[in-house]
C-alpha cells in the first residue's frame, strides 16, 4: 500500500470511528438512562405499594383500638411515622435531618426514600416514610451489557470501518496504478521512436555514401509516432477548454491525406491497404477533431494489425469504417474498452488513449460507435454521423 493511501485510510478510519463511538456513545447512554429510570420506576411502584399496605395496617390498628400491634413490613424496607409538625412517632431507621417533605420520592446514596402523606391522621401519624434498598443488580447488569454491547460494536465497526476504508482509498490506488501505467507507457513510447531516430541518424553519418533510404523511412516513421503522441497528449489536456470551429468538411479528401501520412508505417509493416472511398462526404466537424478521429483509428489498426495483414478503409455518406486484420479484442473488454488508459492489448506499445479520444468526439457530436472485434481475426471500428 502506498504511503498516500495509507495516510488517507488511516485519517478515514480516525474521523469514521471517533464519529461512530460519539454517536454510539450517546445511543448507549441516552437507553442506559431510560433503562435506568424504568428500573427506578419499578421499584417506587414497589415502594409505594408497600406504602397503600402499611396504610391498610394503620387503618385496621385504629379501628381495633390497638394501636400496640405492631406494623409489619416486607424485608428490605423501613418505616417512620411523623404527626402534623413533623415530630417522630415511630421509626426504625435514622430519618435524614435535611429530609425534603415537598418530594414524593428521593435517592439518598444507595437508598430509596417515600414519602406518603396520610389523610385523615390515622393513630396520629401525618407522614409516613418508607426507606428501601435500591436493587443495584439491575443497573448493575444494565451496565455491563451495555458494555459489552460497546466493546462488540466497536470491534464490529472498527472491522466495518477497515473495508469500507479500503473502498475509499480504492479509486485512488486504481488512479495511482493508472498513473504509475501511463508514465511506464509514456517511457517506452518516447523512448522507442527517439531510440530509432537516433540509432538510423548515427548509422547515416557512419554510412555517409549511401542512399539511407531505409533509413530515413524509420525517421520519417519515429517522427511522426512522436508528432502524434504529442497531439493526443495536447488534445487531452485541452479537451475540456478547446475551442471547435465546426464547419463542413470534406472528409473523403481528409481520409486520403491522413492515409497518405500513414503510408510509411502501412508499408513498413507489409499491410495490405484496401479503400472505398466515396468522394466529397461532407460533415459538419472540427478539423482537429477530425484528425485526430481518423488518426487514432489508422494508427490503431495499424498498430494492431498483423505483419503483412489486410486493413480496410471505406466512407459513404453515412458512415466510416476502419477494419483490420490484428490480435482483436476480447469480447469481455469491449465494455470498458473507451476506457482512459484501457488498453485490452499490451503486446503492442501505446498509452490506452486513443479510443478514448475517440469516443470523446463522437460523444461531442453525437455520433455513434460500434466495435465489431474476434481475437486473432481482427477488429472493425464503424462511426455512424446520419441519425
Amino acid at each position: 500500500m502506498y504511503r498516500s493511501e495509507k495516510r488517507s485510510l488511516f485519517r478515514f478510519l480516525a474521523i469514521y470511528l471517533v464519529s461512530t463511538l460519539i454517536l454510539f456513545s450517546a445511543g448507549s447512554y441516552i437507553f442506559y438512562v431510560f433503562e435506568k429510570h424504568h428500573l427506578l420506576d419499578l421499584q417506587r411502584e414497589s415502594v409505594k405499594h408497600e406504602g397503600e399496605k402499611i396504610q391498610h395496617q394503620l387503618i385496621r390498628l385504629q379501628s381495633t383500638f390497638r394501636p400496640t400491634l405492631p406494623i409489619y413490613l416486607e424485608n428490605g424496607y423501613d418505616i417512620a411515622l411523623l404527626d402534623i409538625d413533623k415530630k417522630l412517632i415511630f421509626s426504625n431507621f435514622d430519618l435524614p435531618k435535611d429530609f425534603d417533605f415537598t418530594q414524593e420520592y428521593q435517592l439518598r446514596s444507595e437508598y430509596m426514600i417515600y414519602n406518603k402523606p396520610i389523610d385523615p391522621y390515622y393513630l396520629g401519624a401525618a407522614y409516613m416514610i418508607i426507606r428501601m434498598t435500591v436493587d443495584q443488580s439491575g443497573i448493575a447488569n444494565l451496565q455491563k451489557m451495555i458494555l459489552m454491547f460497546m466493546l462488540s460494536g466497536g470491534v464490529f465497526f472498527s472491522v466495518l470501518g477497515y473495508f469500507l476504508g479500503r473502498m475509499f482509498v480504492a479509486p485512488m490506488r486504481e488512479s495511482i496504478e493508472m498513473m504509475n501505467r501511463f508514465i511506464q507507457d509514456t517511457t517506452h513510447e518516447l523512448n522507442t521512436p527517439i531510440s530509432t531516430i537516433l540509432t538510423n541518424l548515427e548509422l547515416m553519418e557512419t554510412l555517409e555514401k549511401c542512399d539511407a533510404k531505409s533509413e530515413m523511412q524509420r525517421i520519417e516513421i519515429a517522427s511522426k509516432t512522436l508528432s502524434r503522441i504529442y497531439d493526443d497528449l495536447t488534445y487531452l489536456r485541452l479537451n475540456q477548454n478547446y475551442h471547435r470551429e465546426i464547419r463542413p468538411l470534406d472528409l473523403s479528401r481528409l481520409l486520403q491525406e491522413r492515409l497518405l501520412y500513414f503510408a510509411v508505417a502501412i508499408e513498413a509493416k507489409r499491410i495490405r491497404l484496401m479503400t472505398q472511398i466515396d468522394e466529397e462526404i461532407i460533415v459538419e466537424i472540427d478539423r482537429e477533431d477530425a484528425i485526430r478521429l481518423i488518426d487514432n483509428l489508422l494508427s490503431n489498426a495499424i498498430k494492431y494489425n498483423k505483419t503483412g495483414g489486410i486493413l480496410e478503409v471505406k466512407i459513404d455518406p453515412i458512415e466510416l469504417s476502419v477494419k483490420d486484420s490484428g490480435v482483436g479484442i476480447p469480447q469481455k473488454e469491449l465494455g470498458t474498452i473507451f476506457d482512459r488508459f484501457k488498453r485490452a492489448n499490451r503486446s503492442e506499445g501505446g498509452f490506452g488513449i486513443g479510443l478514448n479520444i475517440v469516443y470523446q468526439i463522437v460523444q461531442a457530436y453525437k455520433y455513434r460507435i460500434s466495435i465489431d472485434s474476434e481475437p486473432n481475426i481482427g477488429t472493425e471500428v464503424t462511426i455512424t454521423w446520419q441519425k
